[in-house]
């Protein structure tokens, strides 16, 4: 069975067939690049479902579902929780179902992997009635990623992946931290919306509800310049002033710029402190995992990151290679450190055809 995933990102795009765990073709671009998808298609037959990444689904959408009409208009719901993906996700569905007609289209959110979260994790300490009203819990996000490196977790491990618990990063353009206990979701950073943890590439992550309260109540920004500010221009960008990038920051901290290695403090500092947070739900940690873009291929984050957890009993010295998913620490560390290269695309197949 052919299957497409479309993995639309804030500003990008990824298109991947795949076939029996294999990667036959891709396409990575921007995200209203429609003369390229066209291109992708035409040289691309035999498509018998497309896998969408849905980021948030709210409430309603926790499973991945076929997407009829009600779904569509469930979708439509969620734009505001999620307004740099949905929308997008929304367009894609019209290009390609258009496009793909007999193929079966099929939604997949990001929060599944969270949907069975403990009542403790995903509460959050507001009224009822608000809470009643409007769903308001966490949510959880990057869950094709997180679903992928468990698995490879227990593949390199040599380990049954419901007896893991694990500690994961994802670390890329959005950054969370997840535990995993005995296979399962436990607790993570993100939240209601993907703004929520740790300090991100544009997004600011967690930062004091009542700061921007004051900052609405006496008019120093409008909603708008609030929201533009917390998810566009803060995060590794905000605090360095010149780069969203983790290489250019690492390059140019070695070069000297302290603003670059100050900026690359914050940011470790505040996954650590994800890390540590989540830790609390899990009864040992098997191993810590980094994945996303960053998790995977900055080595420097990873060595700061996991040196400086000598309190779960985790350490430094990691291995620089990343030419495979692997373990990075010394052997007979007490708490290994793997890195394992995140491939939502195969997560979302599986998915789309469970």
């Amino acid at each position: 069975m052919k299957v497409l995933t479309v993995n639309p990102g804030s500003a990008s795009l990824r298109l991947h067939l795949v076939e029996d765990d294999r990667v036959l073709d891709s396409l990575e671009t921007g995200p209203h690049s429609e003369r390229e998808i066209n291109s992708f298609l035409h040289r691309t037959d035999g498509i018998d479902v497309v896998a969408h990444r849905l980021v948030h689904g709210g409430s309603h959408l926790v499973t991945p579902t076929e997407v009829t009409r009600q779904v569509r208009e469930t979708i439509a719901g969620c734009r505001s929780l999620a307004p740099e993906h949905v929308p997008g996700t929304e367009a894609l569905l019209d290009l390609l179902t258009d496009l793909l007609p007999d193929a079966r289209h099929v939604v997949c959110p990001d929060t599944a992997f969270h949907r069975g979260l403990p009542e403790v994790s995903r509460t959050y300490a507001l009224p009822e009635q608000w809470r009643a009203r409007w769903d308001l819990r966490r949510y959880g996000f990057h869950g094709l990623s997180y679903a992928w490196a468990l698995r490879r977790a227990a593949e390199l491990l040599d380990r049954p992946a419901g007896e893991l618990n694990l500690l994961i990063a994802h670390l890329s353009g959005g950054c969370s931290v997840a535990a995993v206990a005995h296979g399962r979701s436990v607790d993570t950073s993100m939240g209601f919306t993907p703004l929520e943890g740790s300090v991100m590439a544009r997004r600011s992550g967690t930062v004091d509800p009542g700061m921007l309260l004051w900052l609405l109540r006496e008019g120093h920004l409008t909603v708008e310049e609030l929201e533009d500010g917390l998810y566009h221009r803060s995060g590794l960008l905000g605090l360095s002033a010149t780069s969203d990038d983790t290489r250019d920051l690492v390059r140019d901290a070695n070069a000297g710029d302290v603003k670059a290695r100050f900026t690359l403090a914050v940011f470790e500092h505040s996954v650590r402190r994800e890390l540590a947070a989540v830790a609390a739900g899990l009864p040992r940690i098997d191993a810590l995992v980094f994945t996303g873009d960053i998790g995977w291929d900055q080595p420097e984050v990873a060595e700061s990151v996991a040196g400086g957890l000598p309190v779960l009993g985790i350490r430094g010295g990691l291995s620089r290679a990343r030419e495979r998913d692997g373990v990075l620490s010394e052997p007979g560390a007490a708490v290994p450190v793997l890195a394992i290269q995140s491939r939502e695309e195969l997560s979302l197949a599986r998915a789309a055809t469970a």
